[in-house]
């Protein structure tokens, strides 16, 4: 991954912010999840250039995750 770390913070930051906005949950809450997703493990790994993906579309792809993990309960 070749992101500036203190460029990709920011970005997560605003990516949960969205998330949190999309799918009605607080921010901590946002926050925890966004660690243990794989969308966070992607970005960090340096997948596809995740990092590069905008902000909507990354909160998009985070719902998605979400809603696909919480279907069933």
């Amino acid at each position: 991954m070749n992101a500036n770390p203190i460029l990709l913070q920011r970005k997560y930051s605003r990516v949960i912010e969205k998330f949190a906005e999309r799918v009605n949950i607080t921010l901590a809450e946002a926050l925890d999840y966004f660690y243990r997703s794989e969308l966070c493990r992607f970005i960090h790994e340096g997948v596809s250039d995740m990092h590069c993906m905008s902000d909507d579309y990354l909160a998009e792809e985070l719902e998605m995750e979400y809603e696909g993990r919480y279907a069933d309960n």
